[in-house]
């Protein structure tokens, strides 16, 4: 450390827990961070040199540090969360979603109304939420309409106004909707019962409401009011209904939230699912920026905090994939069977969702930058000097040990280039040497192209393992391009990556857009090349069964090959449409020695 001034800030600090934040010469703030210990912590930034370049310009541009020092570590936690947001430091994790949500109100006052809100009034109202979108807010309005007959008018309906016959009812009391305690027709008691009913509802608790409606229609029904108790029945399968659908997990899991996290390079994505009697009562995915590539325990801590903040989560229990520190006062759990662990990865799910939905709106929005991300990812996961934008990738055909033929096929940024595609017959190897063609064709492609003064790929892929590669690598070699291009081999059976020089395989994830990448250019070139070796054989197969044909020369057996495409479909041919491509006379040699053939 060369700031003497930084040295004896360091020095000072505190062994206690708390939240430090760095500042730059302009007192602009940086970077705001939770520690258990912030002597230690904040001088783990000085004594080391970073593995991310980001991190070290960051240390560079510290000159002022600031702390604040608290009883506990989970109080750490929420003060940086807090700081973050209030102050937004530049090097900081970007928290993406700032909009307003819907809540479901239950309106503090006589004949409580329920309805569907942005804003949270302090006025003693109850909130339920936030949701996820005015959609699902909706739906769950909808049943509630079903199930209860509230008001949907904004009167004053206090006793004083109900008694001296202020308002009179309306169309919904007169369609059934609303039973009319406005004039008196229904008494605020039993209409707060309905409120309590509908609050246990939207806390995920159906027990309740289902039981008082089996009760009312077992009373109906009891009485012969079997009409009433068919009404009453009707609202018991509407609820049933809603509850299957809510409900995916064991009831007795209340009151318990769920966070999971995916990642790449430049960001995270954390899904919470919160659950009540078994349903899934809020869900909701945030996005956050990476800045100094945090780890996934990092990144899902922070998520956590600020998610439990945002929506006044109480739970006592957090389910998530790995372990993470909240402090003492929060259990948490890392399920590895049971119901838990079905929940978790129905959010480890939801969150792959949302990212694989981000990231094809930024294809669309903004190609060059999805091009970008593919292109870095790959560079990282290959172990490059140098982002891939030119790969080529080689493979042989030589089914049944015939017509050996390669295909070279050309990605430019992740996407085929198929003007640049080629195909090679095999010159200088007899019979099926499939090395041996590997090591001639990677010669011929690079030779040509460093006569030509064309510009060489950054990565080459070769369709095979050990062997394959080892071929390529002796022309590679034989042309000094050693080092200067960086080449791997794909093994078909488990998709394993062999490098240069090291025997132990690299093995990427299978859902990872790298694999995905190599795995098209892979196919490609199979493709391409079973194309021109089936077209090969086909014209060779056409070319000897023609030649064989007394009085048939090279060009009418040229003729023949451009029409009739393969020996099958010229067999299959009349005389009339033999004729009609080489004339009568040759029509009939080329019939009656076929007919030879199959006598």
């Amino acid at each position: 450390m060369q700031n003497p001034s930084l040295e004896l800030q360091i020095q000072s600090l505190p062994d206690n827990p708390g939240v430090y934040q760095y500042y730059d010469k302009e007192g602009k703030i940086l970077y705001v961070g939770k520690a258990k210990n912030l002597k230690k912590r904040v001088s783990s930034y000085f004594n080391k040199v970073h593995d991310t370049a980001r991190t070290n310009v960051l240390v560079k541009k510290i000159v002022t540090i600031k702390h604040i020092v608290v009883p506990t570590e989970n109080e750490a936690l929420l003060l940086e969360n807090n700081l973050i947001k209030k102050l937004q430091p530049r090097y900081n994790i970007l928290l993406r979603d700032d909009k307003s949500y819907p809540w479901i109100c239950i309106k503090k006052e006589p004949f409580s109304r329920i309805f569907p809100t942005r804003k949270m009034i302090k006025d003693g109202s109850e909130y339920f939420g936030p949701y996820t979108s005015f959609k699902t807010v909706g739906v769950i309005l909808d049943l509630i309409k079903e199930l209860y007959p509230l008001r949907t008018c904004n009167y004053d309906l206090n006793q004083n106004n109900i008694e001296n016959h202020k308002f009179k009812v309306c169309l919904e009391y007169h369609i059934g909707n609303c039973k009319g305690p406005c004039e008196g027709h229904e008494d605020l008691e039993n209409y707060q019962k309905q409120v309590d009913a509908i609050r246990e509802i939207l806390k995920g608790n159906f027990k309740e409401s289902m039981r008082e409606f089996k009760k009312i229609m077992t009373d109906f029904a009891v009485n012969m009011q079997f009409e009433e108790a068919q009404k009453i029945k009707v609202k018991i399968n509407v609820l049933e209904n809603y509850q299957s659908k809510t409900t995916i997990v064991n009831p007795k899991l209340s009151n318990i939230d769920v966070f999971s996290i995916v990642s790449d390079e430049s960001a995270g994505f954390v899904n919470f699912l919160q659950l009540s009697h078994g349903s899934i009562i809020r869900s909701h995915t945030l996005e956050l920026k990476k800045k100094l590539d945090e780890t996934d325990e990092e990144l899902l801590t922070l998520a956590i905090i600020e998610l439990r903040d945002r929506f006044n989560l109480l739970s006592r229990e957090v389910i998530v994939p790995f372990p993470v520190d909240l402090g003492e006062s929060i259990k948490i759990t890392v399920p590895q069977l049971g119901d838990k662990k079905q929940i978790l990865e129905l959010s480890i799910r939801n969150a792959k969702f949302y990212r694989i939905e981000q990231l094809k709106q930024l294809q669309i929005v903004d190609p060059d930058r999805h091009t970008n991300r593919i292109m870095a990812q790959m560079q990282k996961d290959l172990r490059l000097q140098v982002e891939p934008r030119h790969i080529e990738c080689f493979d042989n055909s030589n089914i049944q040990g015939t017509n050996p033929v390669a295909a070279c096929v050309v990605f430019k940024d992740g996407k085929p280039s198929k003007k640049d595609y080629r195909h090679f017959n095999i010159k200088t190897v007899v019979g099926p040497d499939d090395f041996a063609s590997m090591e001639e064709v990677v010669y011929r492609r690079y030779k040509r192209m460093l006569d030509e003064n064309q510009p060489l790929p950054q990565l080459i892929i070769i369709d095979g393992g050990k062997g394959q590669l080892s071929s390529a690598l002796k022309s590679i070699d034989e042309l000094g391009l050693r080092g200067k291009i960086a080449i791997i081999g794909i093994a078909k059976r488990l998709e394993e990556l062999f490098y240069p020089g090291d025997s132990v395989p690299l093995y990427l994830d299978k859902k990872s857009e790298t694999l995905k990448v190599i795995q098209f250019l892979r196919n490609e070139a199979h493709r391409f090349g079973i194309t021109f070796h089936r077209d090969k054989r086909s014209k060779a197969a056409l070319n000897s069964s023609v030649e064989e044909i007394p009085g048939i020369g090279e060009k009418t057996m040229l003729t023949l090959i451009k029409h009739f495409k393969s020996v099958k479909r010229l067999k299959l041919a009349t005389e009339k449409e033999i004729s009609d491509v080489v004339g009568a006379s040759k029509s009939k040699k080329i019939i009656e020695f076929y007919e030879k053939i199959k006598n």
